[in-house]
């Protein structure tokens, strides 16, 4: 996965940081402050590092993109140490983080399931766990949906689980017309919590208009 990212940081900054920041608001309310360890999963460019840190958490950043990482050092600031490691096969012991985030991850890991039980492994009993990703629904193969504007348009092919690199839904000069994704369905995507061994506490469509582009998950072990 570090070849799809490395080379785009830059441009993944630029073109969108404002569309992954305006999501910001579901870490106020649904992780809130924390005095303890948090994991940011696939934490990319940091962008949400100064959110973590202005809520009193102790941030530990882990992606795999070297290209990523050089940026979120930039970002890192006190309070956040970063890690290169693959998500799916963390480098913690078990119960080592109070809490967890993970910020539009689901369509980018080959095996979003992975990430979710090694987070499930490393949080504490008490812990919590806030993942905000593409709504599946909406914006995927079978939808053209660019910069989650106006009405997307649907085809065939929501329900079948798949990494693409090619579909109706995908922008010519867009983030997955460079690296691919994986479109997981809604069912799909609620089952994976489930069978990590988490209990969903909240779910929410974020966004505004008819059509959230973005949906936000609270869970606990």
């Amino acid at each position: 996965m570090s070849a799809r990212y490395d080379g785009l940081a830059d441009w993944y900054d630029d073109n969108l940081a404002d569309f992954t920041l305006a999501a910001t608001d579901v870490l106020d309310r649904l992780l809130g402050k924390g005095r303890g360890a948090c994991l940011d999963l696939c934490c990319g460019t940091g962008l949400h590092f100064e959110t973590l840190r202005g809520l009193g958490w102790r941030v530990t950043g882990v992606d795999i993109s070297t290209d990523q990482l050089r940026l979120a050092r930039e970002r890192a600031g006190t309070n956040v140490d970063l890690v290169q490691a693959d998500v799916t096969d963390l480098p913690f012991e078990d119960e080592s983080f109070d809490a967890a985030v993970s910020m539009f991850t689901h369509t980018d890991v080959d095996d979003f399931g992975a990430l979710l039980r090694e987070a499930t492994r490393t949080l504490r009993p008490d812990g919590r766990l806030v993942y905000v990703g593409l709504h599946p629904c909406f914006v995927g193969p079978h939808s053209r949906f660019e910069r989650a504007k106006g009405i997307p348009t649907l085809h065939l092919g929501y329900r079948k689980a798949r990494r693409y690199d090619a579909a109706p839904g995908i922008s010519a000069d867009g983030l997955r017309a460079r690296v691919g994704a994986v479109h997981l369905p809604l069912e799909h995507l609620l089952g994976a919590f489930l069978d990590a061994g988490l209990v969903l506490e909240r779910f929410e469509e974020h966004g505004e208009g008819d059509f959230p582009p973005r949906i936000a998950v609270r869970a606990r072990p």
